[in-house]
């Protein structure tokens, strides 16, 4: 079994941050990691100089190898250590067409430079960003060995679906002195000897790719320093003060897009504080329902009646002047261009909504099943042309309109200065009397969405959320919203005008793009399962139950003594059964103290951590096994000591105490 790192930085490109390579951080990077192979893929570019240190001093087998901006996904090409001045020359050229961060090559661009990709080794970003799309991969199907996953998680789904593509893990590191703890995101490949083709044909077999050395794809190596976990169930218990949130820590530090529900955190008794909190949650519920209004809102804000009114008077004073001046018109006044209208631009912004939209349709792959059951793909791509034709017939009449009324207004000029006639101001009619709709159809809007109405209901493992629209009662909530001090009392006293309500807002210094906030407000209630308002004890356990489940959104959870907040039947009939479902898809590890989380969770791995004085230094030690194993054992030193022994002292207070428990609390309680 062979450690792999095929995706490495050492130069700052346009596209990365900059850093200054530290070769001693590389070299100690791959002695502290094991790893047995690594390739150097910068951004579009390939340093042979440079590389050609690199595999000098590091000692291992090493690859050269490019990351491609391809289609605007990344791509890692990675070559055998043979002909780099062939390799090299191929890199420059891709260099040299990726000139700023947006650029990139396409597909036949990338065989137009390296004629024979059956001689690399092609390694999509799969499941990790920026990804390369589906239909590029079906493109390069024959040449692309593996795809680059971001999370053990995503590995995990990987492996289990038959068409995915076999997932690798890559540690994507720049190499700089001031770099923390090095990345645990390596991949294990069945090979005995490294050799360029050996990797590429382990590359194309889902049973030769794995996470760890000793445990394949059950446990992953967490940390620099070699604890390992469980891709599943994980429970780290230990005395108190020897290193469980120091581990935890240094996991979080590691490991990306992590969620750490730290002990006590969760204690929620005070009741606004809650209310706020559940807004802040279902902030996006708000979003999605105000989505269209915020729409309207920030069209209707630029709308100026008495601007209108203003240029309406402004427009019949002068066409009344112009009217009664008419005996008194010369050859400029009475031409015909010099009362002549602005011709009528036609607005194109729905159009090209409708032409986005249909792209989607036919560029999305996650859906296409349903979308070919009702609409086929060949009648989409029509529809789009058909599209984009009159989007062009119609940009090439505007242009034509603005080009003809820039000339008339040109002449307009002209003939203006050589008159003493009043000129009939210009005004849009048609867009004057399309205002006057909108804020008569923006009122209509406003007055139905002040309806008050419940919006939402979930019922989530006993508890309900009921969402619904609430009107704003006062000037305190406007300021409340607005997390300012400003002053709200005059647009509360026309809150039941909402055109004149919106333009009092839009005078004060809040951000356009956030007015459709201060219409109407969106309150959360949370219920028991009787109906109720929860008590502060339900706000705690409905709090742990919402964070548990919100963890599917990340790639790992870490829960930090959840007994000292909850009762053992809440934990047990609630708490457990959601972290074993959860564990199924993303790796889990729960810090306990407590037998009900520890033992009958039943957990797929367990930590235990221990301390102890080395002089004056405190070390910390971590053992780790299955629960069925007799000993566990550190891994760092080799250690071993008794599961049985520490999980009863850790959990139980130690055998003594549990025997006398049992027999002379518990039994004699028997009936």
């Amino acid at each position: 079994m062979k450690k792999i790192d095929l995706h490495l930085h050492s130069l700052p490109t346009i596209s990365d941050a900059t850093f200054n390579f530290s070769l001693d951080k590389l070299k100690e990077y791959v002695s502290t990691m094991e790893i047995d192979c690594i390739a150097i893929t910068n951004h579009n570019k390939f340093d042979k100089e440079q590389f050609e240190t690199i595999t000098s001093s590091i000692g291992i087998t090493t690859l050269p190898g490019i990351e491609i901006d391809l289609e605007k996904g990344h791509l890692l090409l990675i070559s055998d250590n043979k002909d780099l001045d062939d390799f090299s020359d191929k890199c420059a050229l891709v260099e040299a067409k990726i000139i700023s961060s947006t650029d990139f090559i396409t597909v036949a661009e990338l065989r137009s430079l390296f004629p024979d990709l059956s001689q690399y080794i092609l390694i999509p970003h799969y499941d990790k960003k920026p990804i390369v799309r589906q239909e590029i991969i079906d493109s390069l199907k024959e040449f692309i060995s593996a795809g680059e996953v971001a999370s053990v998680r995503k590995f995990k789904t990987c492996m289990k679906e038959t068409d995915k593509l076999v997932p690798v893990i890559f540690s994507d590191t720049r190499f700089s002195d001031s770099m923390g703890a090095f990345s645990t995101r390596q991949t294990f490949i069945d090979l005995d000897v490294i050799t360029f083709t050996g990797i590429r044909s382990c590359l194309y077999d889902k049973g030769k790719v794995f996470l760890s050395k000793d445990d394949g794809n059950e446990l992953f190596q967490i940390t620099d320093d070699g604890i390992k976990v469980s891709t599943g169930l994980n429970v780290m218990f230990g005395e108190r003060s020897t290193g469980k949130t120091f581990v935890l820590k240094k996991i979080c530090t590691s490991m990306d897009n992590v969620k750490h529900i730290e002990q006590f955190s969760l204690l929620q008794n005070d009741e606004k504080k809650f209310d706020d909190l559940m807004s802040i949650r279902h902030s996006r519920l708000s979003e999605s329902f105000l989505k269209e209004f915020k729409e309207v809102v920030e069209d209707v804000v630029k709308i100026d009646l008495k601007q209108n009114d203003l240029d309406i008077e402004k427009y019949i004073t002068t066409l009344v002047k112009f009217a009664n001046e008419n005996e008194k018109k010369d050859a400029f006044s009475n031409s015909a261009l010099f009362s002549e209208s602005s011709f009528l631009i036609i607005p194109q912004d729905s159009l090209k909504k409708i032409i986005q939209a249909t792209e989607t349709l036919i560029a999305n792959i996650e859906f296409r099943e349903i979308i070919d059951k009702h609409i086929a793909l060949q009648d989409l791509k029509r529809l789009v042309v058909e599209l984009i034709k009159k989007f062009n017939e119609t940009e090439e009449a505007n242009l034509k309109k603005k080009w003809l009324t820039e000339l008339i207004e040109n002449i307009q000029g002209e003939l203006r200065f050589r008159t003493n006639s009043t000129f009939p101001e210009n005004i849009d009619l048609y867009s004057v009397i399309t205002d006057y709709k909108k804020v008569e159809k923006f009122e209509q809007i406003v007055s139905n969405l002040k309806v008050e109405k419940e919006i939402e209901k979930l019922e989530f493992r006993g508890f309900k959320v009921v969402a619904a629209t609430k009107n704003f009662s006062g000037a305190s909530e406007l300021q409340a919203k607005s997390k300012s001090k400003m002053k709200f009392v005059d647009a509360f006293g026309i809150y039941d005008k909402p055109y004149q309500y919106l333009q009092c807002l839009k005078e004060k210094t809040l951000e356009e793009t956030q007015l459709y906030k201060f219409f109407v407000d969106i309150d959360y209630k949370t219920l028991n399962k009787h109906g109720f308002p929860v008590s502060g004890g339900e706000r705690s356990e409905f709090n742990l139950l919402h964070e548990i489940s919100d963890a599917l959104q990340h790639d790992m959870l870490l829960l930090d003594e959840p007994e000292s907040s909850f009762d053992n039947l809440f934990l047990k009939n609630e708490v457990n059964e959601l972290i074993k479902d959860i564990a199924k898809q993303i790796p889990v590890i729960v810090v306990t103290h407590n037998s009900t989380v520890g033992a009958s969770i039943k957990p797929d791995y367990v930590l235990y951590t221990a301390k102890k004085l080395n002089g004056s230094i405190v070390e910390h030690t971590v053992y780790s096994g299955y629960p069925s194993n007799k000993e566990l054992k550190c891994y760092k030193t080799g250690n071993v000591i008794a599961n049985f022994e520490v999980m009863l002292n850790c959990l139980e207070a130690g055998p003594g105490a549990y025997d006398e428990r049992r027999k002379e609390n518990y039994d004699i309680l028997k009936n």
